[in-house]
């Protein structure tokens, strides 16, 4: 989590647990949603302009009042996720490298759920979306490429296939890297 994010839900975590200021517990149910102006970057530290905040959400039940209510709001509930990578085209490969040796050693299956990337060091974990469909799937770095301009990530054939992309052969996907 990015230090400002941590510091967000620290503030509202314990804004959450004080006493409001009448003395008097309010309601369960309500909460004030304010939007938060913190975007996620990339790797090259440019600001994705269609991206939203990502921050906790207060558990349910908890109530957040004061000046520190805009802070505890929040736009979208769940665990935080990876760090946005930039996105572009994906393209798979499949059975003719079955069994090959991929570039860290291991013999390429194409029903496993691994991916080439040109930069990104092995075994690090990425979810893969493709943009037209809103499908993903989480996959794993083993191998080097795509060795085509344009393209940023290669995946295996199994990985296309839960994303939809069998058919087309490439898709413009958006990629985040997971935390280990």
């Amino acid at each position: 989590m990015r230090p400002a994010l941590f510091r967000l839900s620290l503030l509202a975590a314990a804004v959450a647990c004080a006493p409001s200021a009448s003395g008097q517990d309010a309601p369960a149910d309500s909460a004030a949603v304010v939007p938060i102006e913190a975007a996620p970057v990339d790797t090259l530290g440019a600001p994705f302009p269609e991206a939203d905040p990502v921050v906790w959400a207060p558990a349910p039940g908890v109530f957040v009042a004061g000046p520190e209510a805009e802070v505890a709001a929040v736009l979208r509930p769940g665990p935080p996720r990876g760090v946005r990578l930039r996105g572009g085209v994906a393209s798979y490969y499949g059975e003719r490298f079955r069994g090959r040796r991929t570039a860290n050693g291991e013999r390429f299956n194409p029903d496993r759920l691994t991916a080439a990337h040109r930069t990104l060091p092995f075994g690090t974990r990425l979810r893969v979306t493709n943009t037209r469909n809103g499908r993903s799937v989480v996959v794993r770095i083993n191998d080097r490429g795509p060795f085509i301009r344009g393209r940023v990530i290669d995946l295996s054939k199994a990985a296309a296939r839960r994303i939809g992309m069998i058919r087309s052969g490439t898709a413009r996907v958006e990629i985040e890297r997971l935390p280990r």
